[in-house]
């Protein structure tokens, strides 16, 4: 897909005034694979955010391969002129390494003043009562049964990390994500004042096999390895069971099939639908200082 060209400066102060409201309305777009969808796919689907004039886009990952995806999010913030907070997938990192990638999303967001990377964000205020949170998560191999799978990803041959490493160090390295980004979600739920009573996180990959859907049923031990962030999900699990009065909604995708799961009373987790070639508009969430509410079904392109 491709868009007009840009003209970066000639957004950027129209921005900075909406980026200081708060955020109430929500578009929740997962696995958009832009790099697969036709033009005028793009177009109605963008016509259709600008109908719904939700206060902020929130991206959960896969939105291109490799450098198309630093132009896809130039894009969007063109034409949606809104706040976007995004967190990377799988196949953003393809045909780079996972640090050069990061390096230049984060370098990205600092020239265009709508996009926000929650993987290297603290905790965003969007009420008195509410933040949101992200991290891009990862397949860390901590769930099913790894060695025994026979499962083998794109990951491997076209992300540098485990393109240039022996197969035998695949595992370390993927529960070596997996710990990371465990670490970062501590850090930020952590560090959350009194005053916060409900928490939006944003991940790509599901936390719990739980959450992990494909055609209406729960991940089994071939593909929990590769498509569960367990120690994310060990991490969400001990800050709720620590903040019981506090509320925890998780919104993720890579599994292209929808569903909900009700982790504890105050934890459910949201998985988002995709089919590579549309672009649908997961849902529209409402946030109040008591409740956060997700709109079914995702509306889809074509």
């Amino acid at each position: 897909m491709q868009p007009p060209p840009l003209e970066v400066s000639s957004f950027q102060s129209r921005c900075n005034v909406s980026l200081n409201q708060p955020i109430r309305r929500i578009a929740w777009i997962t696995d958009p694979h832009f790099d697969h969808a036709k033009l005028d796919v793009w177009q109605s689907w963008v016509a259709k955010l600008l109908e719904l004039d939700p206060d902020s886009i929130l991206i959960t990952g896969d939105l291109s391969e490799g450098d198309d995806v630093a132009y896809q999010l130039r894009c969007l913030a063109e034409s949606l002129d809104r706040p976007i907070h995004f967190v990377l997938g799988n196949h953003d990192f393809y045909g780079k390494s996972i640090a050069s990638t990061r390096r230049d999303l984060i370098a990205l967001c600092r020239d265009v003043p709508q996009l926000t990377y929650l993987t290297d964000h603290p905790a965003m205020p969007l009420n008195a009562s509410t933040v949101l949170i992200g991290d891009d998560g990862w397949g860390d191999a901590t769930q099913g049964d790894y060695a025994g799978s026979n499962v083998r990803l794109n990951d491997f041959q076209l992300i540098e990390d485990f393109r240039t490493s022996h197969p035998d160090g695949w595992q370390t390295l993927l529960m070596a994500e997996g710990k990371a980004a465990a670490e970062r979600l501590t850090d930020k739920l952590s560090n959350l004042s009194d005053e916060v009573t409900q928490v939006l996180i944003a991940t790509h990959v599901p936390p719990f096999r739980e959450a992990c859907w494909y055609e209406g049923k729960t991940t089994d031990d071939n593909w929990a390895p590769f498509f569960v962030c367990g120690q994310v999900g060990q991490a969400l699990r001990e800050a709720a069971q620590q903040n019981p009065n506090r509320k925890y909604m998780v919104l993720c995708g890579h599994t292209h099939h929808d569903g909900t799961a009700q982790i504890a009373d105050n934890l459910i987790v949201h998985t988002g639908f995709s089919r590579y070639g549309s672009l649908e508009i997961e849902s529209m969430l409402t946030i109040e200082p008591n409740s956060m509410e997700l709109s079914r079904p995702a509306i889809c392109f074509p």
